[in-house]
This record gives C-alpha cells, sequence and structure tokens, in this order.
C-alpha cells in the first residue's frame, strides 16, 4: 500500500496569512475606534482585562506550592484564584481576627504570669 501522509500539511483557504513584524509595525492602535499612542492603548488593555501589575514578595514554599499545583496553568493564576476564593468566602477576616484574639490573649497571659 502506498504510504499518502507527509510531514508537511498543504495551507487550506482556512489558514489565515503569516504575519510578520512589518505587519505589526504598519498596525496602529485603536481604542474604542480612535487612534491612540502605545500607552493608551496598553491601559486600555489593562483595564478591560481587570488586571493589575504588581511586585509582591512571597516566600519561596509558598510559590514552590503554587507551581507543584499548577501543571498546564500558570501558577499566578492559582495563586489568583485561591486569593479570589478567600476573599469570597470571607474566610481571610475571620481567620486574622481569631488569630489576633490568640494573640493578644498570649500576650496579656504573658504579662499577667510576669507581673
Amino acid at each position: 500500500m502506498k504510504s499518502t501522509s507527509s510531514t508537511k500539511t498543504p495551507a487550506t483557504s482556512d489558514d489565515p496569512p503569516k504575519l510578520t513584524q512589518a505587519d505589526f509595525d504598519r498596525a496602529s492602535l485603536r481604542v474604542a475606534g480612535k487612534d491612540v499612542s502605545r500607552a493608551e492603548w496598553q491601559a486600555a488593555v489593562r483595564a478591560r482585562v481587570g488586571k493589575l501589575r504588581i511586585n509582591i514578595m512571597l516566600d519561596v514554599p509558598i510559590v514552590e506550592h503554587f507551581k507543584a499545583l499548577a501543571g498546564e496553568r500558570g501558577y499566578q493564576t492559582i495563586i489568583n484564584d485561591t486569593l479570589r476564593r478567600v476573599i469570597e468566602t470571607g474566610h481571610l477576616e475571620s481567620d486574622l481576627r481569631r488569630v489576633l484574639r490568640e494573640e493578644l490573649a498570649r500576650d496579656a497571659g504573658s504579662r499577667t504570669a510576669t507581673g
């Protein structure tokens, strides 16, 4: 039997044209139909996506934990999802209140024992 497979697949009419850097260099940036600067365009994209780029310091074990959980997804996405769930369920506030009560009680107990 004759093999009909090949390593290259022919382009079909549904394939988009290949874009080059020159294509991107000629592109105009538009928001709501108006030409805008790159900074304005980037601000509009960030506002639409609803994300804010920040720098945050996390403990190494925390990052390693989320990277291990990530699999195909990005670990930052999982951290974001986890924080969103905490906010939505209100556990952060109740957990923080519990920890503060425990620390204040421990501090008051140590002052009573020494004073």
